[in-house]
């Protein structure tokens, strides 16, 4: 993992990426931005989508449920928990 992922400078921005899951929006964030997430960020993204399966609003997309930069910042902030609180084994 880079110096540049450790020092907290994760961007900052009104998020405007679509996303009709938790793992589209984690694949369009490392599109934009060029940064791979954190092996346990990435864990807890396929959780919080395995969670939607069999839900009432399961195919509804993700955007229209919760808005697209409170989801971008929520893993943003997953991220940040996981790279300032795990040990170096569990880095990318």
């Amino acid at each position: 993992m880079a110096d540049q992922d450790l020092d907290g400078s994760y961007p900052r921005k009104e998020s405007l990426i679509p996303c009709n899951s938790w793992i589209g929006l984690a694949a369009s964030i490392k599109g934009l931005y060029g940064q791979l997430l954190h092996y346990l960020t990435n864990l807890s993204i396929k959780k919080w989508n395995s969670l939607r399966i069999g839900a009432s609003d399961e195919d509804v997309p993700l955007d229209t449920l919760i808005d697209p930069a409170k989801a971008e910042a929520s893993i943003w902030l997953i991220e940040e928990m996981h790279i300032y609180t795990t040990s170096l084994f569990f880095h990318c």
